[in-house]
């Protein structure tokens, strides 16, 4: 599956100042690794953001934001962004840290 390069440029331009820092294929899109751990992604047009448990429920009651069901249930933690949700760079910084948050809270891999 295709990802939106656009997108992948302005979330390396949100995490240019990190650097710890990697990128990964998967969920069949690129990802954005903070010390090993997902922190956000994009899948077809689409953000995917880990927030992790605790912040999910807050997460899904944002405009734009859906459970991610990528394997056909619901992953709890993870949620995914339409791309009006991120068309303003506050919106998707917001949504970037969110990620950052919990993936920086997590022992490095």
């Amino acid at each position: 599956m295709a990802y939106d390069e656009g997108l992948a440029q302005r979330i390396r331009e949100a995490l240019e100042e990190r650097e710890d820092v990697s990128e990964k294929k998967m969920f069949g899109g690129l990802a954005f690794l903070l010390g090993g751990n997902m922190s956000v992604g994009i899948v077809g047009d689409e953000l995917m953001v880990r927030v992790g448990p605790d912040a999910w429920a807050s997460a899904l009651a944002q405009p734009h934001a859906r459970e991610m069901d990528f394997t056909g249930r619901a992953m709890k933690g993870f949620v995914y962004v339409a791309a009006e949700g991120v068309e303003d760079d506050g919106d998707l910084h917001g949504w970037v840290e969110r990620g950052v948050a919990f993936a920086g809270s997590l022992p490095p891999k």
